[in-house]
């Protein structure tokens, strides 16, 4: 129970809940004039009963459909195709050294060929116009790419596009970098305020530490099964002015 209650408390700076009402110090005044024997077995029970309220709230905290509550307590939250680490412990928060390599059989395409090369609509922002330059990355027998990336401002705003109902593609540690939930539009979204180390997941869901780099802040929202992710020197608010325009 040491390591649950530990973790949920961890957990909890994801969370925005109300001030506790006044039953805490009721509690307390109750258990010291209980005798040892009761009050250590009425712990016991009161631990028991905070961790199935607090597993209750944060399935009802985490937006519908992604309230994995087993992968949130470890420290791992999974959305939209994307692995976030909640853990603040090091060595993983230690930013790469080095130059990191591109995702798998990364090359240029134009937007129409792009297209045709993915399984999922690539749709851009009206708010940034069409990109400088796009990416596709990790192809299958078949020739299909798994990500599809449309660069901006020479290459310091990027969306990555995929679909959202892969198994995960960037794992992100998002620990001390200010995550949040936050909205785009009616879907729910995961906005990392802060630089933060972002590696690629292969295919047989292994990461890729070679690709690891640090990440700017990052925007991270689904749509109709794709997945978007929008980094750049951005505040949130500009981020979601431009999420809110793809076409």
């Amino acid at each position: 129970m040491d390591d649950l209650e530990r973790e949920l408390r961890d957990l909890a700076t994801w969370l925005e809940t109300p001030e506790p009402p006044q039953v805490a110090a009721q509690v307390r005044a109750r258990l010291a004039t209980t005798p040892r024997t009761r009050r250590v077995a009425r712990r016991r029970r009161w631990r028991y009963a905070l961790a199935a309220a607090l597993a209750a709230l944060l399935v009802a905290v985490l937006p519908p459909g992604r309230a994995a509550l087993a992968d949130a307590v470890a420290g791992l939250l999974r959305f939209a195709g994307i692995t976030i680490s909640t853990s603040s412990t090091a060595p993983a928060l230690t930013p790469p050294t080095g130059v990191p390599s591109p995702p798998p059989a990364q090359r240029s395409a134009a937007l129409d060929e792009a297209q045709r090369l993915v399984r999922f609509p690539i749709r851009t922002p009206a708010a940034l116009g069409p990109p400088e330059r796009t990416l596709l990355a990790d192809p299958d027998d078949a020739g299909s790419y798994r990500v599809a990336t449309l660069l901006y401002r020479s290459g310091t705003v990027r969306l990555d596009t995929f679909d959202g109902g892969l198994d995960p593609v960037f794992f992100k540690q998002a620990g001390g970098s200010g995550a949040q939930w936050t909205s785009v539009g009616a879907a729910g979204a995961i906005w990392v305020g802060g630089p933060h180390p972002v590696s690629y997941l292969d295919r047989d869901g292994r990461v890729r530490q070679e690709s690891a780099r640090l990440a700017a802040a990052t925007l991270i929202w689904e749509d109709a099964g794709v997945t978007y992710r929008l980094e750049g020197d951005l505040t949130l608010s500009e981020a979601v002015a431009i999420a809110v325009t793809l076409e």
